[in-house]
C-alpha cells in the first residue's frame, strides 16, 4: 500500500516563505551576510538589484554595510552561475556554487569565446592563454585594474568582433569583457569596487583566490540541500528550473538529500523534514522588492503567490521579474522609481489588500525612497508594468 504523501497548502507556504526570506519588520536582518544566507544567492545580473534586495530585508539598509561585505571581508562572492546568471552567494557556499553549477558555465564560455576569436580573429586557445596571462600579469603588479586600463597593458584586448551581425542591434564590442568574463568565470579574477555608485554595472578587477575542490556528485548535492532550505518545499521542476541541471543531476542530488515527498497544490514536492510544520502565522506585511529579487525568481511554479493573468505584466519576453509589491506572501503589485527619483506603485488588477497593507506600502515606499537618495535607477529589463509606470 503506497503510503499517503504529506500535504502543504499554499497558506503553509506563504508561512514559510515569509518567514524565511525575511519579508516582515520582525524578521529583519542585522547584516547583508544574513540576508544572502537566508535567500542561498541574490541575483546580480543589475547590480543594483543586490542593494535593493538586502535593502528591502534589513532592519538598517546600509550601502556600507553591503560593501565591507562583497570587497573588504569578501564574505559575500560574486558568481556566473546557476542559469549562466550573475549571483552573489555567501563565501562559504562558494566552492559549492563552483563545482556544481559555474565550472560547466565557465567551460561554455570558454569554449563560446575561442569559436568567435577563431572565426572573426583567426586566433587560437595558444593566443587566448597568452592574452590572459598577461592580463593576469597587469592585475598581479597593479593589484587592481578597470576593464579600460587592463586593455591598455594589454593592447591585444583592444581586438573588435562584430556581434549580431546584420541584426538591427548589430555591436562591435572589443574583446576586452568577454576575455575578462572568461577570466571571471573560471575564478581566476574577480569584481573589485564598481567605478560609480552602488548600481553601477561597471567594476575593478583583481587576482581571485581559488576555490576548494570539491566533487561534482557531493556538491550537487548540497547545493540541492541548500536550495530546499531557503524555497523548500519545491517541486523537481522548480529546482531543474533555478538549477538549470538535468533531470538525472537533479535525482541523484536529491538522493542524497534526506528529504520527505510531500504533495503540494501543483502536485508532488519536495520538503526537509522542518517544512513539515507550518510556521505561525506571520505578521502581514509588505515588501517592495527589485527586478530579478530572488523570492520572485525562486520557482518556476509561481501560481501559489502570484495570479498568473498577471505575468504578461510583471515579466518581460525573456521570463524576467521586474520590481514586484509584495502584501502577506503575495505579489499584489509593482512599482519603479521615475527619474526625478519618485517611487510610484500600482496595485494589481483585483489583488487590493485593505487598508492596512496600503498604509504599510506608504511606509515602505518611504523607506525604500531614503534608501535611494539622490540615485536613479532604472532595471536593465524592462516589463510592461514598470515601463507604463515609469512613464506616468
Amino acid at each position: 500500500m503506497t503510503a499517503t504523501r504529506p500535504k502543504i497548502t499554499d497558506e503553509h507556504r506563504r508561512a514559510l516563505l515569509v518567514t524565511r526570506h525575511l519579508l516582515t519588520p520582525a524578521t529583519r536582518a542585522t547584516t547583508p551576510e544574513q540576508v544572502v544566507d537566508a535567500l542561498l544567492a541574490l541575483h546580480a545580473t543589475d547590480p543594483a538589484s543586490v542593494h535593493l534586495s538586502a535593502a528591502a530585508r534589513m532592519a538598517t539598509p546600509s550601502v556600507a554595510e553591503l560593501e565591507r561585505a562583497l570587497y573588504t571581508d569578501r564574505s559575500l562572492a560574486r558568481m556566473l552561475c546557476m542559469r549562466r546568471t550573475m549571483f552573489v552567494v555567501p563565501r562559504a557556499l562558494a566552492p559549492v556554487v563552483d563545482a556544481s553549477t559555474a565550472r560547466a558555465v565557465a567551460a561554455r564560455e570558454r569554449t563560446g569565446l575561442l569559436k568567435v576569436l577563431a572565426e572573426q580573429l583567426g586566433h587560437d586557445a595558444a593566443w587566448l592563454a597568452r592574452t590572459e596571462a598577461a592580463v593576469l600579469a597587469a592585475l598581479a603588479e597593479r593589484g587592481e585594474a578597470s576593464a579600460t586600463q587592463l586593455a591598455d597593458a594589454v593592447p591585444r584586448l583592444k581586438e573588435v568582433i562584430v556581434m549580431a551581425p546584420g541584426k538591427p542591434y548589430e555591436a562591435r564590442p572589443r574583446i576586452t569583457s568577454r576575455v575578462l568574463s572568461v577570466l571571471a568565470a573560471e575564478g581566476r579574477i574577480r569584481r573589485g569596487r564598481p567605478l560609480g555608485s552602488w548600481a553601477s554595472s561597471q567594476f575593478r578587477w583583481m587576482i581571485a583566490e581559488p576555490h576548494p575542490e570539491l566533487p561534482l556528485g557531493l556538491a550537487r548535492a548540497e547545493l540541492a540541500a541548500a536550495y530546499l532550505a531557503a524555497f523548500g518545499p519545491a517541486t523537481t521542476a522548480d529546482l531543474k528550473w533555478w538549477t538549470g541541471w538535468t533531470l538525472t543531476d537533479i535525482r541523484k542530488a536529491l538522493a542524497e538529500v534526506d528529504t520527505v515527498d510531500v504533495e503540494l497544490s501543483c502536485g508532488p514536492a519536495h520538503a526537509l523534514p522542518a517544512h513539515l510544520e507550518a510556521p505561525a502565522a506571520p505578521e502581514p506585511a509588505a515588501a517592495l522588492l527589485p527586478s530579478l529579487d530572488p523570492t520572485a525568481m525562486g520557482w518556476i511554479q509561481r501560481d501559489w503567490y502570484l495570479d498568473p493573468a498577471h505575468v504578461p505584466e510583471l515579466f518581460d519576453n525573456n521570463g524576467n521579474i521586474g520590481p514586484t509589491l509584495w502584501w502577506d506572501g503575495r505579489i499584489v503589485g509593482g512599482w519603479t522609481q521615475r527619474p526625478d527619483g519618485e517611487i510610484v506603485t500600482e496595485l494589481l488588477t483585483g489583488a487590493d489588500p485593505g487598508r492596512e497593507a496600503r498604509g504599510s506600502i506608504a511606509a515602505e515606499t518611504a523607506r525604500l525612497t531614503a534608501f535611494f537618495g539622490d540615485l536613479r535607477v532604472r532595471p536593465s529589463m524592462r516589463t510592461p508594468l514598470e515601463r507604463r509606470l515609469t512613464a506616468g
